[in-house]
């Protein structure tokens, strides 16, 4: 798993077998791999948790890979040696997977990327507001200031007996 999106990019998570033991269990972890083979068929649960950090929603990535991959010949189980197309066939099949996994791990890093963009775009554009807000109160204010400085104040002038 890895955390993409939230907070400090922590969960909690726990794994549990179909009896309720936990297999694994680690907290305020960004990202970890576990490997294991099951015991008994049955419901094996997990889950992630943010307790610790209830103000900030979080994007976690989960990935399960189950079992082995089925031969790449229905004949690999033979004996005898690959033919060079044979081992061709299985270098180019081994370089394919590590290609998929480096496109997951920069898939996550542009997901983590765009979720900075457009944050960092959503505080450019409510700071971009307030400063336009400021902007246009403090040219009011100006105009009305200005206007005082040359308006006609009218004063009364009373005659006191000649």
């Amino acid at each position: 798993f890895q955390v993409i999106t939230g907070g400090h990019y922590d969960v909690d998570c726990r794994l549990e077998d179909p009896d309720g033991i936990v297999l694994y269990k680690e907290m305020k972890k960004q990202y970890d791999s576990f490997t294991f083979t099951a015991s008994r068929n049955g419901t094996y649960k997990f889950c992630f948790s943010n307790e610790f950090s209830t103000f900030t929603h979080k994007t976690v990535y989960f990935d399960f890979q189950v079992g082995e991959d089925p031969p790449l010949f229905p004949s690999e189980n033979r004996v005898t040696a690959l033919t060079q197309m044979e081992s061709a066939c299985v270098s180019i099949h081994e370089a394919l997977k590590s290609v998929i996994d480096y496109q997951t791990h920069f898939r996550l890093r542009e997901a983590q990327g765009r979720s900075r963009a457009e944050d960092l775009n959503t505080r450019v554009a409510y700071w971009s507001i307030g400063e336009a807000i400021i902007l246009l109160v403090v040219s009011i204010g100006q105009i009305f200031l200005l206007k005082s400085f040359f308006s006609d104040k009218r004063t009364t002038t009373t005659r006191v007996g000649s």
